[in-house]
């Protein structure tokens, strides 16, 4: 069984009530439920911070406790160095992830700078993102 952790950085803990336009009116407890049950032969485990050290803090400790990673880092890929170099030291596959389309989006979110240090990166599908990130990752 695969231990796949899912880490979502600041105002994520805000889906389902934050712009539902933008990314809907689930929030991630509900959408993880489903995805417990759609992979039922994936251990989950999750985390979200809105503190860019106790993220890093959650990479770096999960690089020695899961087997793969899916990795929403908010605002944070637009501006940390601080988490793309966290990024840098993982030794398992990270998949960034990204609830909206950020080119169709302001200016300032058109560059991500933790993507170059990921596996792939999954834009603008909503939630199903994590579900194509955690079926990429099965298939390791």
């Amino acid at each position: 069984m695969k231990k796949i952790g899912i880490l979502n950085g600041p105002n994520l803990n805000l889906l389902g009530k934050r712009e539902p336009k933008i990314y809907g009116t689930v929030s991630f407890e509900n959408f993880l439920n489903q995805l417990t049950q759609q992979y039922l032969d994936v251990n989950f485990i999750y985390a979200q911070s809105n503190v860019e050290g106790e993220l890093i803090n959650t990479l770096q400790d999960w690089n020695e406790q899961c087997d793969a990673l899916i990795f929403n880092p908010g605002g944070y890929s637009h501006t940390s160095v601080a988490v793309a170099d966290a990024l840098r030291a993982m030794h398992i596959p990270v998949i960034e992830v990204h609830i909206s389309n950020i080119y169709a989006r302001e200016a300032f979110r058109h560059q991500s700078i933790t993507a170059a240090n990921c596996k792939g990166c999954i834009i603008g599908f909503g939630l199903d993102g994590y579900k194509m990130a955690t079926q990429y990752l099965i298939s390791l």
